[in-house]
């Protein structure tokens, strides 16, 4: 392109790439919602707040609304839309549906996407604030409410299900532990 304030880039939404031609200074969130019609993450706060655009690059947490389109072109982009595999809900959206771990629902996509985030980091041994031991020697414990809290902790709920939330997480974590 000759515009200098736009790109051509590909997004890989879902397992499904989308080319773009965009504003450099669009956000993932828009980009998402507007241009490839994910509409699962929510435009909450626009100031990387409230977690209610929370989705996963790359399986990690990202704040779409925070986020340029451009900085994740070749990168794997989940959304909401895309945790269920084959018609099957992962364990930690049964969890949710199961233990009640949402209301209205606004937040519910931003909080899966999050959770999601949340299980892969404490499986593969990262810290949180609230982490009691952080030395190599240490061996993994179980995640805790305490732990899920803290992890948690980017993700705001209007309704205030939040007791339910850190069930239907830890609900999830104790069959992924199982699964070994």
């Amino acid at each position: 392109m000759t515009d200098a304030t736009r790109s051509e880039i590909s997004l890989k939404v879902n397992g499904r790439t989308h080319r773009l031609a965009i504003d450099n200074r669009r956000t993932l969130l828009d980009a998402l919602r507007e241009n490839t019609r994910n509409t699962g993450p929510k435009k909450g706060c626009d100031h990387g707040q409230c977690g209610a655009c929370t989705v996963l690059v790359n399986g990690r947490r990202v704040v779409s609304c925070l986020t340029l389109a451009v900085a994740t072109e070749g990168a794997e982009i989940t959304t909401v839309e895309g945790l269920a595999s084959h018609d099957e809900l992962r364990p930690v959206q049964e969890a949710f549906v199961r233990l009640d771990g949402l209301q209205c629902g606004f937040c519910t996509p931003g909080q899966l996407c999050s959770a999601v985030g949340v299980l892969a980091e404490h499986k593969a041994g990262w810290p949180s604030a609230v982490t009691e031991d952080v030395s190599p020697d240490c061996p993994r414990r179980p995640l805790n409410a305490d732990e899920v809290r803290e992890r948690m902790s980017g993700n705001l709920c209007r309704c205030g299900a939040y007791p339910s939330i850190v069930r239907a997480v830890l609900d999830a974590a104790g069959r992924a532990e199982v699964k070994k």
